[in-house]
């Protein structure tokens, strides 16, 4: 059987459309998201002489965030240490230190009662609001006016070294003393309550005693200040408690806010003591960078700015901040809510910013160290620490031309358990 083959007439065939070319883009896949480095614990050491953090120099070296976890608190926290990194985070609103106090984030200290007022925990605007009272306290016009009743504090206490003669702890008998006293003058301390201040001040910023015992340090120094500042309402005086007294009675902060104000500068003095003693201890120990202060008086002032980038302040990181939005840094991604310090002393050794940055070199220049901080929060006592710092060496440089170590290095105490570093004693001859 024959099988029959139709073909449709030409009529019947329907046209053909014309062919389509559908360009197909094959999108490569999305790299994987990096992992996060791994969490570092980071006690904190207790290291003899101004010698560098290892855990923090190591950090450096892993990359520019890392994350770690410290003694107490909660959880871990990012870590930057690069001199840019930490400047942009320390000046972008989009990191939160008022936040913080809302958290347990990891931390040093074992205690943490943030108090209201304190300038530490504020954002702007209300950090302005804060700080407009005590800015005049502060300034270098203020701080040129206080130089000659600063010198005059300072002289009588080495006046009594010269006197008693070799060895004296210059730790005991000036770096101490000199930073307290300047700072109730510009506090407005009365002399009858000065000690009983340095007392609680000293327990305050120690990590020995535990919780408790700063505790109760910080109930009696608040409750000292907050008497202080009600008593001084409508006040017109220069120092800073009478000026929080006056900011209180005019209704522009509240007395708890002024209370919170008070309570860090006043513990800020201390820093002066541990850091000039770093400093000393640096020239005493380095017989050409003394040589170089001696003959050159006049050039101190880059020097110890120098030394400032290179002693290491304290102990880990200071306080933390927290990411409001999630923000991309050197392709790391910081979500919203984590927790992110920041390392000044790292930032101070950034090779990309500082040369050399592991020597001393008195001729650095630039030097844009950011031993005060940077941002909103640079230090509010900058200039007065700067003041008693060059008055500090100044007079203890020439006024005993002979000044050395009274034992050897290796010997120098050194403070243990405290979130600022320092010598404890600094025995010396002439």
């Amino acid at each position: 059987m024959t099988q029959e083959i139709t073909t449709p007439s030409p009529d019947r065939v329907a046209p053909r459309p014309a062919a389509r070319v559908v360009p197909i883009t094959v999108e490569p896949p999305a790299p994987a998201p990096a992992p996060p480095p791994p969490i570092r614990e980071w006690p904190a050491l207790d290291l003899d002489g101004p010698e560098f953090d290892p855990i923090l120099a190591g950090l450096m070296r892993e990359g520019p965030l890392t994350r770690i976890r410290l003694p107490h608190g909660e959880g871990w926290a990012w870590l930057a240490t690069r001199h840019d990194d930490v400047k942009l985070i320390t000046n972008d609103p989009r990191f939160s230190r008022t936040e913080v106090t809302r958290r347990q984030v990891t931390r040093l200290a074992p205690h943490f009662k943030p108090r209201p007022g304190s300038l530490a925990w504020a954002d702007q605007p209300d950090h302005n609001r804060l700080r407009r009272p005590i800015a005049g306290a502060f300034t270098v016009g203020a701080m040129k006016r206080l130089r000659p009743r600063a010198q005059e504090l300072l002289d009588p206490l080495v006046d009594a070294v010269l006197r008693d003669g070799p060895p004296a702890d210059l730790v005991e008998r000036v770096l101490e003393p000199f930073p307290i006293a300047v700072v109730a003058e510009v506090m407005g301390v009365s002399a009858s309550d000065r000690e009983q201040v340095h007392t609680w001040t000293r327990q305050i910023i120690s990590m020995c005693g535990g919780a408790e015992a700063a505790d109760r340090a910080k109930e009696g120094m608040y409750g000292w200040i907050a008497a202080t500042i009600r008593a001084r309402r409508g006040s017109t005086g220069e120092d800073v408690l009478s000026r929080l007294g006056a900011a209180v009675g005019r209704g522009d902060i509240s007395e708890e806010e002024a209370v919170g104000l008070a309570g860090p500068l006043q513990i800020g003095g201390e820093a002066v003591t541990h850091n000039v003693g770093q400093m000393l201890h640096l020239l005493l120990t380095r017989p050409e960078l003394m040589a170089r202060m001696r003959q050159r008086p006049d050039e101190r002032g880059p020097v110890l700015e120098e030394l400032l980038r290179h002693i290491p302040h304290r102990s880990t990181v200071g306080l933390a901040r927290i990411a409001l939005e999630d923000v991309e840094l050197r392709g790391v991604r910081i979500a919203a809510g984590d927790p992110v310090y920041v390392s000044y002393l790292a930032a101070n050794r950034d090779p990309a910013v500082f040369p050399a940055p592991d020597t001393i070199d008195p001729d650095r220049d630039p030097n844009p160290h950011l031993a005060f901080g940077n941002g909103p929060h640079y230090c509010t006592g900058a200039v007065l620490a700067r003041l008693q710092t060059g008055l500090l060496v100044d007079t203890l440089l020439d006024r005993l031309p002979g000044l050395r170590l009274a034992v050897p290095p290796d010997q120098v105490a050194w403070r243990r358990r405290t979130m600022i570093r320092g010598p404890r004693s600094l025995p010396v001859a002439w």
